[in-house]
């Protein structure tokens, strides 16, 4: 059984002429570029420690299995808005699991891919600890009483968004939460 101690977030864009060649950038953008990236679901382990990149970076060594939660996107259309977030959902209680989402979008601001994918971490979160709540309200009243509730202490994201390179060079935004296995 493999479960991990540590995650970090961490975003990355990349631009190059060639599709591979701007994940490949994107993800030396977001220091992940060394190792064999595993893509998991979206459980945040119960007791994981939240890092820092430079501290988690420590525990990774060059051609490492290594599982992640990652959000990408891509484009070789000039000037095309786009998005990629990972959100984030904590129980009050750390012997709990968490959820982790991912979400990518075209036109919308880093600000609203980020809060959407937070959103969908937090309602996961939620259904799981049966919180009681209208699908319909705003994300924001609906974090109230996500929060109100007593059960889930903290919500967040990590998002990149860029445009799409103006000579129509791939452009690759990515977001992840990283794990560390000891």
């Amino acid at each position: 059984m493999v479960v991990p101690t540590k995650i970090f977030f961490t975003k990355g864009v990349g631009v190059h002429r060639d599709r591979l060649a701007s994940f490949e950038l994107a993800l030396r953008k977001a220091s992940i570029e060394k190792c064999n990236l595993v893509y998991v679901s979206s459980i945040f382990p119960p007791n994981c420690k939240m890092v820092t990149v430079e501290e988690g970076l420590k525990h990774l060594e060059p051609g490492s299995i290594t599982y992640c939660v990652m959000a990408k996107n891509e484009t070789n259309e000039p000037n095309r808005l786009m998005s990629a977030a990972v959100g984030l959902a904590l129980p009050k209680d750390v012997h709990e699991y968490g959820y982790l989402s991912e979400h990518h979008a075209y036109g919308e601001t880093a600000e609203k891919t980020g809060d959407y994918a937070e959103d969908l971490a937090a309602t996961m979160l939620a259904m799981t600890l049966g919180i009681e709540f209208d699908i319909n309200k705003a994300w924001q009243e609906r974090e109230q009483i996500y929060k109100a509730s007593g059960k889930i202490i903290k919500t967040t994201n990590t998002c990149q968004s860029a445009q799409g390179d103006k000579k129509g060079l791939w452009t690759t935004v990515l977001a992840a939460a990283v794990f560390i296995v000891d």
